[in-house]
């Protein structure tokens, strides 16, 4: 009888706990990034009235006599089901699509979380404004004038320098394409401006020193009077004021000796040669680059007291090759530059992060580049964390060590930015396990009441 009263005590202490894991998980059900709890009972420990005897050839066996000493919580776990994706627009806000944590710092102590509600604060650093818990990734470094982000290097906080410079960049390379009508008509001596105009087909196209100036590159190509697939191209940086420029080009050299060079197609319109007024050639098959120069006006001079020249090299593509190359053809002349990598002075206004996790900046000057990384942890055990509060997670005994990386690898998810995962909690869930505890609470409450009934009427047997 007094066994009846303990294991409706235990019964009612336990569902009793059942109800505060629903109640914090309906608590939380609008929290970013939450993950909901669940209870799991076990039995406890069995009195054993009689043991088990085994058959003999006179009778059969019988089973063990134990009586039940009431239940236990066996876990509570934490359920890491992946949460709904609502849309927010903010830039700095990141979900994971799949598993995954992303990783804070304070100082040398570590904290993972699900909860991408990251902001910007007054240093640029990518934080969670609810604690200024610091963002940790990869910083892009500079590698032969690219951004390059190692992610086997130790992680570090991410910085967003917005409104930093991205300093000028002078052009060194251009590069044309498409065609050159063949049926232009050549241009005879003595011929009228009007022909001459009918003949050419000129190119403009901008490129920058140094000093971020903008510059009017023109190329223009007529066809070579007696020859029916060579044209002459002259180059010449700002025609305006052609004669301080003092263009030049050649084939190997930034020493050209005229800014013309000659363009030789073969019968199918594709690119054969070139050859520039000293009378280089170029190679029979690969690209074809030419080295123009001119003079930076505005520049200090060299250590000669020499004006200082820019060279650009110009690739007008690939010899046999019909792609992203000059040609020529009997269609419309289109010819044109459709690459430069040169730029004037910007600055960050804006950036993006992509699925990987790439923080890409957005300058004012039209470049892009990239500023770092996003780093993300997994486990081999992620239901065994610690909750840290603040939607973090520690690692614990039971969880196995953080394996950081960048997104996809090693079984990690994807992020989505500018939005949120929201919380796994759902309330018809919850609200049917409430009712379902209520009963279990009650019942045993039922065992206590009737228990304590039997023993009146075993302490009124004295009267």
């Amino acid at each position: 009888m007094m066994r009846s009263l303990y294991s409706g005590v235990s019964g009612m202490q336990n569902h009793q706990t059942r109800l505060d894991v629903i109640g914090n998980n309906v608590a939380n059900v609008n929290t970013t990034g939450f993950k909901r709890g669940r209870v799991n009972f076990q039995d406890m420990i069995s009195q054993q009235l009689s043991g088990a005897a085994r058959p003999t050839t006179e009778v059969g066996g019988v089973n063990p006599k134990e009586v039940g000493l009431g239940m236990t919580v066996a876990s509570i776990d934490t359920v890491h089901t992946q949460g709904n994706l609502q849309s927010t627009g903010v830039a700095t806000d990141v979900a994971i699509q799949g598993n995954g944590f992303f990783v804070l710092k304070n100082g040398e102590e570590t904290f993972y979380t699900r909860n991408g509600a990251f902001g910007i604060d007054s240093e640029g650093t990518l934080v969670n404004p609810a604690n200024g818990l610091r963002v940790q990734g990869w910083m892009a470094e500079e590698l032969n004038g690219e951004m390059i982000v190692n992610t086997a290097s130790n992680t570090e906080d991410l910085i967003i320098p917005v409104g930093t410079k991205d300093p000028a960049r002078a052009t060194t390379n251009v590069n044309f394409a498409c065609n050159l009508n063949k049926n232009t008509p050549e241009i005879l001596e003595g011929a009228s401006p009007a022909d001459v105009a009918k003949g050419t087909w000129a190119t403009e196209f901008n490129v920058y020193d140094s000093f971020g100036n903008k510059h009017n590159l023109t190329v223009s190509f007529s066809r070579v009077p007696g020859t029916p697939n060579q044209w002459e191209a002259s180059v010449i940086v700002d025609p305006e004021n052609a004669d301080e420029t003092q263009t030049r080009i050649g084939l190997g050299t930034t020493d050209g000796v005229e800014n013309t060079f000659i363009v030789n197609f073969d019968n199918n319109g594709t690119l054969q040669s070139v050859t520039d007024t000293a009378g280089n050639v170029t190679n029979p098959a690969g690209e074809i680059t030419l080295q123009a120069s001119f003079n930076v006006i505005g520049a200090n001079p060299d250590e000669e007291g020499a004006p200082t020249r820019q060279t650009i090299n110009i690739n007008l593509g690939t010899i046999g090759s019909m792609k992203n190359t000059i040609t020529q053809s009997a269609s419309q002349s289109s010819t044109k530059a459709f690459f430069q990598d040169g730029y004037t002075l910007g600055y960050l206004d804006n950036f993006k992060i992509d699925q990987s996790g790439i923080i890409t900046g957005v300058y004012s000057n039209g470049t892009n580049r990239t500023l770092g990384q996003i780093a993300l942890a997994s486990f081999t055990n992620q239901g065994g964390l610690e909750k840290a509060g603040d939607n973090t997670y520690v690692e614990s005994n039971n969880s196995g060590l953080a394996n950081i990386s960048e997104s996809g690898i090693a079984g990690k998810g994807s992020l989505l930015a500018g939005a949120l995962e929201m919380s796994n909690v759902d309330l018809t869930e919850q609200f049917t396990d409430m009712i379902v505890t209520q009963r279990g609470f009650q019942a045993s409450s039922k065992t206590i009441q009737t228990a304590d009934t039997l023993l009146d009427t075993v302490m009124s047997l004295k009267r």
